[in-house]
């Protein structure tokens, strides 16, 4: 089954709504490992909405499996470079988004990756794209030598009948295993909650689950610690 990587970036929302120090991502980052999440994910934008610089360096010290989600914009790749977290994930960016909306185009921006993709595989950091469940994506990631994927699972999670569900997961279930075949370490997420985590959790060739929204979002309710310990044990396919 499936580990679980928690995505901290609403922690720092609700901190810049003050522009204070309440509530510590990294501190956040800390109970989530504690409590079985397998990695700690946050994404750097280029806008600094959420997640800033001094989180991504204190993250760096204070949790292992450290996941940088990234644009190749050159700002937040120099932070990269000069953290070398353990994963890097390169996800398209647009400022007016409210969060990622899609896959990473890498067929059409090939050359661009190739360049920050050599780079980070030079620094021996992990690289993984973040993209549709499509073959030609699929296989432009290997032709850039990514070590990983993961795909995006935001069309199953929104879709609003059990048909079209099932559709999409035969979707991600057919190319996570081609995906596999070609020898990339397959991980998913986006919009992934307590409701329709399971079934994406079962597919054997999945390793990692990213989730941060509804984890956050019921810890509210719940403690953090609760969220995480219920969303560890939906991984698991309990």
């Amino acid at each position: 089954m499936s580990k679980l990587g928690v995505n901290i970036d609403h922690v720092a929302t609700l901190r810049q709504a003050r522009r204070g120090l309440e509530p510590d991502p990294v501190a956040a980052a800390v109970l989530c490992t504690k409590n079985g999440a397998h990695s700690i994910v946050a994404h750097l934008r280029e806008d600094r909405r959420h997640i800033q610089d001094k989180d991504v360096y204190a993250l760096r010290k204070a949790v292992r499996n450290f996941n940088l989600e990234m644009s190749i914009d050159p700002s937040v790749v120099k932070v990269a470079l000069e953290v070398c977290p353990d994963q890097v994930t390169l996800v398209p960016e647009r400022r007016q988004e409210l969060t990622t909306e899609g896959g990473l185009d890498v067929v059409g921006n090939f050359s661009r990756l190739k360049k920050i993709t050599g780079i980070f595989n030079s620094k021996r950091i992990i690289v993984s794209l973040f993209i549709a469940a499509d073959r030609k994506q699929i296989d432009a990631s290997l032709e850039l030598k990514a070590s990983a994927i993961e795909l995006h699972t935001g069309c199953y999670a929104d879709v609003k009948t059990r048909l079209a569900r099932s559709q999409e997961l035969k979707k991600i279930r057919t190319m996570a295993r081609y995906a596999h075949g070609l020898g990339l370490v397959v991980n998913a997420g986006h919009g992934l909650n307590y409701q329709n985590t399971q079934d994406i959790a079962r597919i054997p060739e999945i390793i990692e689950l990213n989730i941060g929204h509804s984890i956050i979002s019921r810890a509210i309710t719940t403690g953090l610690t609760a969220a995480v310990k219920d969303m560890v044990r939906l991984c698991k396919g309990k």
